[in-house]
């Protein structure tokens, strides 16, 4: 009986990390993306002439940092249902 029932508290011990690590993931990608569109701002204003480069990789970095918060979701969701 103990086994079974180490066996269901390390699931559901397991469904509790899944459920903090999204949570975590979507943390950091607010951070990141806020840091990222901050700095990106800021390098505007000081060289207004290359707005449109700064624009550009502001989006691709953001993208980047929302790609690996939707798969570390994704993973933990994964956890938490299987």
């Amino acid at each position: 009986m103990s086994a079974l029932l180490f066996i269901l508290l390390a699931a559901e011990t397991a469904k509790l990390g899944a459920a903090i690590g999204a949570g975590l993931a979507a943390i950091g990608a607010g951070i990141g993306i806020g840091l990222i569109g901050g700095h990106a701002m800021e390098g505007i204003a000081r060289q207004p002439e290359v707005t449109g480069d700064i624009r550009s990789n502001m989006l691709i970095a953001a993208a980047l940092v929302e790609g690996v918060a939707l798969f570390v979701v994704v993973v933990c969701l994964i956890v938490i249902f299987l």
